[in-house]
């Protein structure tokens, strides 16, 4: 634990985003996206599994050895939190730490786009924060939850997998339940939460039919649902879930989707032009009508000239955002070229 404890202090303080530990490397420090090798000796499988029964009950320790990986969060008092992946590779364990910030950054902090907190004071609807792995996604959610707390008076409950962002009770109230400990699963999380009386509804991800399903209902029945999917940018997203359903589902879910859909962000992570931090790209939807237009008739690919042309109503594309990132100063030019190759 003394040792652990030693390099994820040592991570936090260097501003790493990641720590990996596993077996015949020294631990790994991500860096403004880049893998730093750390000057220590190397780990040996010894080292990590001594690390991962140090961070875990006997209960969850019998669970990794049942389906060899799980995920839970883990606390440094006065220094950080962290989300942890902990799994097998070769035989021996690995463990993947993801810093989260003491603080919620607020969306003004994140500059995502401000659209956001007019989106999120809607009684009932669909919202949705789509990226890969690693793109501030969690952390857009938790600074989206942070201004509801601050400004509105809400009954909002999370499910998470795992909890990151620790929320306190202030014009809202705030139940976060962790998936594997709290719910059984993101389903019958979704599905309890409907009888708990919320006025929002957190999904950490919208994995399957059952879930993207009920979320659906719960946004069609009168419930703020946010939620995030792995897709690249909006378009995709709405095909996406309009692609889980069966095939004589599919016309019945465009009209319902056009209906309760509030908007979309995509973002994605860039290493910023002095090489010390990384800042969000964004495209946002708005469902307006028009939009809601290209749903009903299945003309997705008609939405990119919507968000090109609708500035005026917050919406933009991913390519008008990394632009203005370049025109001010924040990114260079090879991170686009890059990102649109």
């Amino acid at each position: 634990m003394k040792r652990l404890n030693k390099i994820l202090t040592s991570a936090y303080y260097k501003e790493a985003s990641d720590i990996h530990l596993t077996a015949g490397v020294p631990p790994v420090f991500r860096i403004n996206g880049k893998l730093i090798l750390e000057k220590e000796d190397k780990l040996m499988p010894d080292d990590t599994e001594e690390m991962a029964k140090g961070i875990l009950s006997e209960k969850v320790w019998l669970k990794l050895q049942e389906i060899r990986e799980v995920d839970l969060s883990y606390g440094i008092a006065g220094i950080s939190r962290f989300r942890v992946n902990i799994y097998y590779q070769r035989g021996s364990i690995a463990m993947a730490f993801r810093i989260i910030a003491r603080d919620i950054p607020t969306i003004d902090q994140l500059k995502i786009p401000v659209k956001l907190k007019e989106l999120v004071e809607k009684p009932y609807g669909l919202l949705l924060v789509t990226g890969p792995t690693g793109s501030g996604k969690s952390t857009s959610l938790a600074s989206m939850i942070h201004y509801m707390n601050q400004e509105m008076n809400r009954h909002i409950i999370t499910l998470e997998d795992p909890i990151e962002y620790l929320h306190s009770h202030n014009k809202s109230i705030i139940d976060q339940r962790e998936i594997g400990f709290d719910t059984m699963s993101f389903k019958e999380g979704l599905r309890a939460s409907l009888r708990q009386d919320p006025d929002v509804i957190l999904v950490g991800e919208l994995r399957d039919l059952d879930t993207i399903s009920t979320a659906i209902t719960a946004a069609e029945t009168g419930h703020l649902v946010l939620g995030t999917l792995h897709t690249q940018d909006t378009t995709g997203t709405i095909d996406r879930i309009i692609d889980v359903f069966p095939a004589e589902q599919k016309d019945q879910i465009r009209t319902i989707l056009a209906s309760v859909l509030i908007g979309v962000m995509s973002q994605r992570l860039f290493t910023t032009l002095d090489q010390q931090g990384r800042v969000a790209a964004t495209e946002l939807l708005v469902n307006n009508p028009a939009i809601k237009n290209l749903i009903r008739s299945e003309k997705m690919h008609q939405i990119p000239n919507v968000l090109q042309t609708a500035k005026d109503q917050g919406m933009h594309t991913m390519e008008m955002s990394m632009k203005q990132l370049i025109k001010d100063g924040k990114i260079s030019q090879m991170e686009m070229r890059t990102y649109f190759e």
